[in-house]
């Protein structure tokens, strides 16, 4: 049987595209999907995009450890930038108006891997105004998922799934590539491994973009951890390129961009600046975001972040000072601003107080949203699509919120960088360690995203717990509880009895070796000298994770305490 991993085997594209690239064979079971997304043509595609841009991929990538590096020899704070003060000032300047099938997006399903398919069919049979069709975060991206969740969405553009609506119906597609962190391993052009968000793109360009333009219904996407202007730039760049080769009308492709970097929160005017043509807004979440602190900062006493289950959330300075600067910029600039997504599930009976409980805590967080000024945001459960929309149509009226331009707000660099109050507590250390393990454990497994106490985790939620276990080992922090100091030995001790509790809900002995190996690989991260930048970097380049997709799928654990409504 054939492996389907670069390692094991590679074969030269003969007679199909050009030379200079290579593509693994087909995963098993994913021949025909193969044959439909690896033709000439759309090789031939491929290989002149990334041909053309990866010179200035490894020059943004290589522009972020530059950045780093200042950042860490200097203990220099970010702050608006001096040199493009004439954009922030300009006060002329709009985004191109989105299209009407962006213009209501109360609500969006968020973190669909479409690779599930069931999911996926399900959620563009469902009220939801829009589909976060999610490559990235909720997403582990071996080879067979990338296939089969491209051609998914070729299905869903074409036609071709029973009992769905037509594109121009169903809820519109977000398409989420991967974030330039990623490479993809099975494809290799002029001797490298080519960048996962070209990978991402350009198929789903190339068969989709402009069967979705001509229904009005895209192409659309998200933009996953920029950090800078200059990466919107080039991402502007491959639009305009992309427009011209696929011969679609300039501004057709429209993007909007995740602030998810503390970095990128004082560059947001410029972003949108860089991508005015084809500016779908900007998006804010709570998780990537507060975790970029520890990436860039981590090492600093005065950015140590207290534990995320008691004292972060965005009614803090830092986080909703950077909702309502972003929703100000979006509105002066006719952008859309779009809020995080609700990862909590809701119980099965509509009775029960735990049904009543959970309700209300995403109602009083989304409702916070609304009153800031976002457009819309985002679910998993798809039990909450139709109580949120009622949250939205009772607090608003139209079809957004363009005319909030918040003009109340002042935002200053002390507010987007003022950390919260707060120490570290025994369950919260013990909460990061399980989710760090299970989300290692799900990657091992081929699943990007694992249910846990009641919601959804994902590389997001993972990215957030990783980090902060490894800068409370950095400081040494102490325990609310008891004044034991996060040291390396407390944090094996509690891993370990972690991975005891877990281990009880393994259904064999396979799942139990991998649980243990997730355990390993996630000690290796948190004990690190130096913080690893993402996770999905660090797992998407690590052996073990690149073995494992060549030996089959081990049982999940049952961590739920109630499966979704797929």
């Amino acid at each position: 049987m054939r492996k389907n991993v670069l390692s094991e085997v590679l074969v030269k594209v003969r007679g199909k595209g050009p030379v200079g690239m290579e593509v693994s064979p087909p995963p098993s079971g994913l021949e025909a999907e193969y044959r439909t997304l690896f033709s000439t043509d759309s090789l031939l595609f491929l290989h002149e995009l990334i041909s053309t841009f990866d010179e200035e991929v490894d020059q943004v990538m290589w522009l972020r450890v530059s950045r780093k590096a200042h950042l860490d020899l200097s203990s220099d704070l970010p702050s608006f930038l001096e040199h493009t003060a004439h954009i922030r000032r300009d006060p002329f300047w709009r985004v191109l108006p989105v299209p009407q099938r962006l213009q209501r997006r109360h609500v969006d399903i968020g973190d669909l891997a479409p690779c599930d398919t069931q999911r996926f069919v399900r959620a563009l049979q469902s009220p939801a105004q829009g589909i976060q069709v999610d490559f990235d975060d909720g997403n582990c991206p071996t080879y067979y998922n990338q296939i089969k969740g491209i051609h998914n969405v070729f299905k869903v553009v074409h036609h071709q799934f029973p009992n769905v609506p037509h594109i121009s119906q169903a809820p519109v597609l977000m398409l989420r590539p991967r974030a330039w962190n990623m490479v993809e391993h099975n494809m290799m052009v002029e001797g490298k491994e080519v960048p996962g968000p070209l990978f991402d793109f350009g198929l789903l360009m190339f068969h989709c973009g402009k069967t979705l333009f001509e229904n009005k219904s895209g192409p659309f996407f998200y933009l996953s951890k920029v950090e800078s202007f200059l990466e919107a730039k080039l991402w502007n760049k491959i639009f305009v390129w992309t427009q011209q080769k696929l011969g679609l009308p300039p501004g057709s492709i429209k993007a909007t961009v995740l602030i998810e970097n503390v970095l990128a929160a004082f560059e947001m005017e410029e972003i949108l600046y860089e991508l005015r043509d084809h500016s779908a807004g900007l998006n804010c979440g709570i998780w990537d975001y507060s975790a970029s602190f520890v990436n860039k900062f981590g090492h600093r006493q005065a950015f140590l972040l207290p534990d995320r289950s008691k004292y972060v959330n965005m009614e803090k300075r830092f986080l909703r000072s950077y909702m309502e600067l972003l929703v100000q910029t979006c509105h002066r600039r006719g952008a859309l601003a779009t809020g995080g997504m609700a990862a909590l599930l809701l119980p099965q009976d509509p009775l029960s107080d735990s049904y009543k409980r959970v309700l209300a805590t995403v109602t009083r967080l989304k409702l916070m949203e609304i009153k800031a000024g976002v457009d819309g945001f985002m679910v998993y459960d798809l039990s909450l699509i139709e109580p949120m929309q009622k949250l939205f149509k009772l607090h608003t009226e139209g079809d957004n919120q363009l005319h909030q331009l918040r003009n109340d707000v002042t935002v200053t660099p002390d507010d987007l960088l003022s950390m919260p109050l707060g120490g570290v507590t025994l369950d919260g250390l013990k909460y990061n360690i399980a989710v760090g393990v299970l989300f290692i454990n799900a990657w091992l497994l081929g699943k990007g995203h694992f249910f846990y106490r009641g919601q959804v985790e994902d590389s997001a939620t993972a990215e957030i717990s990783r980090s902060q276990v490894w800068q409370w080992i950095r400081h040494q922090t102490r325990l609310e509880d008891d004044s034991r100091v996060v040291s390396r030995r407390l944090v094996i001790d509690l891993t370990k009895k972690v991975m005891v509790e877990l281990s009880t809900l393994c259904l064999s002995v396979r799942a139990k070796q991998s649980l243990h190996t997730a355990v390993d690989m996630f000690l290796e991260v948190v004990l690190k000298r130096d913080f690893p930048e993402f996770i999905t970097t660090y797992l998407n380049q690590d052996h073990t994770f690149r073995i494992s997709q060549s030996t089959g799928q081990v049982e999940a654990l049952d961590t739920n305490m109630h499966q979704p409504k797929l």
